[in-house]
């Protein structure tokens, strides 16, 4: 199993999902925003530089997300600062 970093911010409801080393600082190059409508939300997909997909984020992340990734993400809300 891959081991990834998920963030989440439950005051704005906002979550992200790096596939690279977060404190690599990796440069999003291109970002695609999928088409809210078509998924009832808005979800961008970053890309770097080569074309790899560097990380999700994920707005209404608690209408997208099953709720165990968000229960076991790192929190940047105030809340559980």
């Amino acid at each position: 199993m891959a081991d990834f970093r998920v963030t989440y911010d439950q005051q704005v409801d906002a979550a992200y999902v790096y596939f690279t080393d977060p404190q690599a600082h990796q440069k999003v190059a291109r970002m695609y925003p999928c088409d809210p409508i078509e998924v009832g939300g808005m979800i961008n997909l970053d890309f770097d530089e080569n074309g790899y997909l560097v990380g999700i984020e994920v707005l209404a992340a608690s209408s997208k997300l099953p709720k165990y990734v968000l229960d076991v993400a790192e929190r940047l809300d105030d809340e559980h600062a």
